[in-house]
């Protein structure tokens, strides 16, 4: 899918080990409509039973948490268990290693959020959705301090191609991307055709062009 289909009500599982950090979680998502918490654990194991029995629409995943099993493998037994889970990998490091390990080549529904950016509620609310649609989500974060690798396929984009791919890698819409930059939405799908037609990506089956862009996104930049 092109762009992020929500569900009427997205059902949410929380995993996260600091009280305080869970609470300000489950009031911030409480007052969105459209959003139920079905449950929350504080460690993996329990957040991998939580998920075989409630079956959330999203997972949201701290990467350190209590226990033997650390976010990211219990992120990975959840998605072995139930692929169209959508899980929002919390992190206190700004680490694009975390995303590149993801399996995504079969598809996506990931979202890598820094703790600093959860009181921003529409950054969390469109990584939520995001995963849930299929999407490879990025924080804002990670997605400016990035800058294309001299000589690769991203550094041959225009500047407002750059612009739009890194809306796109934070998971707004073609509709959002218009009015973050004051285009027409005709406008952006332009753009986003050509900035395929640049990276070389294709429409095959299994991953998202959308996911690809992201990923070469990543792929193709050093850190300033």
């Amino acid at each position: 899918m092109e762009e992020c289909d929500k569900p009427q009500v997205a059902r949410i599982l929380i995993v996260e080990d600091e009280p305080l950090f869970r609470e300000l979680l489950e009031n911030t998502l409480a007052r969105q409509t459209g959003l139920e918490i079905i449950g929350s654990a504080v460690d993996g194991a329990t957040a991998v039973q939580m998920a075989r029995e409630r079956a959330p629409d999203a997972v949201i995943m701290d990467v350190e948490i209590a226990g033997d099993i650390d976010g990211i493998k219990a992120a990975l037994r959840i998605k072995d268990l139930r692929p169209e889970t959508g899980i929002v990998i919390l992190s206190s490091h700004r680490d694009r290693r975390y995303v590149t390990s993801l399996p995504v080549e079969q598809g996506a529904g990931w979202a890598y959020l820094l703790k600093q950016s959860v009181p921003d509620v529409a950054t969390l609310v469109r990584a939520i959705y995001g995963s849930i649609s299929g999407m490879l989500v990025l924080d804002s974060t990670l997605v400016r301090s990035l800058s294309p690798r001299e000589g690769s396929d991203l550094d041959r984009l225009t500047a407002r191609q750059r612009q739009v791919l890194q809306l796109v890698a934070q998971g707004y819409s073609n509709a959002s991307v218009a009015g973050e930059l004051g285009l027409a939405e005709k406008s952006v799908e332009i753009y986003i055709n050509a900035i395929y037609q640049e990276l070389g990506l294709s429409n095959e089956p299994g991953i998202n062009p959308r996911v690809q862009a992201t990923l070469t996104y990543l792929e193709d930049s050093d850190e300033e």
